[in-house]
């Protein structure tokens, strides 16, 4: 099993000598492939051979590109990630209606109990708020439980001041932490055979990661403890290290500790068996030890 998550941060040059990632710096440093999970180049100063990209993408290794600011921008993606990719995807474009609103009530229940989970565990009283969104989420969530519980999530946990929407490291941090997880989503949705642009909420004609965005929504409560406890006043590379740190975290899942992205693989496959054959008990969410 892959588990590590390799930074190229410097000017380098990146290629393949099977079956080792050689990564020709001042020093030559070689990885076997065969260990690597995500590969995150940071710096734009980075060159790859093609063949290095061509077996990164046979082991279904998650491979994230940075732009100027170091901040994710773009990622590889295989074209075809299953060797049932067409029936795969006919079965995705044939998921009932009801068992996707179904399916979406469960996620957006797990996400809202992780959020008062965290907010308890910081003995803030909003946790109890929170809380009691959870059993009020109908199918679907037509009455926008999650965007309630939200509010009075991040409020609690990063002031009345605080908004989404600005320009601050809190943000910054934040953003980069779910785009990390985003990609990680996405490496287990191809690499089952999906569509990442057809979600089971998420729809917008702009997004090509709507169904991973729809996927992503309980694990976003790590990124956010992360954030917290970071306590910072800028965002630089030394902060985005320690929120890629985030996918060697330990998680509880479906009764063992699994290490983060290997818990993202259990969950994303039992999410898709769960819509494919119309049963909501093969659901496997993650335990987090708040």
């Amino acid at each position: 099993m892959s588990w590590r998550v390799v930074v190229v941060r410097n000017r380098s040059k990146l290629e393949l000598k099977t079956p080792y990632m050689v990564i020709r710096q001042d020093e030559t440093t070689r990885i076997n492939l065969s260990e690597v999970a995500v590969l995150l180049i940071e710096s734009t100063a980075v060159s790859l051979t093609t063949a290095l990209l061509c077996e990164l993408i046979k082991k279904k290794i998650k491979v994230i590109f940075c732009d100027e600011k170091r901040n994710p921008v773009s990622e590889l993606l295989a074209c075809y990630g299953s060797h049932d990719t067409s029936g795969k995807i006919r079965s995705q474009c044939q998921w009932d209606d009801l068992m996707q609103a179904s399916v979406w009530q469960s996620i957006i229940q797990e996400k809202i109990g992780n959020q008062s989970k965290l907010l308890l565990k910081l003995e803030k009283n909003e946790g109890h708020k929170v809380a009691s969104y959870v059993d009020e989420v109908e199918l679907g969530d037509i009455t926008n439980r999650e965007g309630h519980a939200a509010k009075v999530y991040f409020n609690a946990l990063f002031g009345m001041d605080f908004a989404r929407s600005q320009d601050i490291p809190t943000n910054a941090a934040l953003n980069y932490g779910y785009s990390i997880l985003l990609s990680a989503i996405n490496r287990e949705v191809v690499s089952l055979g999906y569509l990442t642009q057809v979600g089971i909420t998420h729809n917008n004609q702009f997004n090509q990661f709507n169904l991973s965005c729809d996927l992503m929504e309980p694990f976003r409560v790590l990124v956010d403890d992360y954030v917290y406890h970071l306590d910072i006043c800028s965002f630089e590379s030394e902060e985005k290290l320690k929120v890629v740190d985030l996918l060697n975290q330990k998680v509880q899942i479906y009764g063992k500790q699994e290490q983060l992205l290997q818990a993202i693989k259990i969950y994303v496959k039992s999410v898709m068996d769960a819509l494919d054959k119309g049963d909501l008990s093969l659901l496997r969410f993650f335990q987090y030890e708040f």
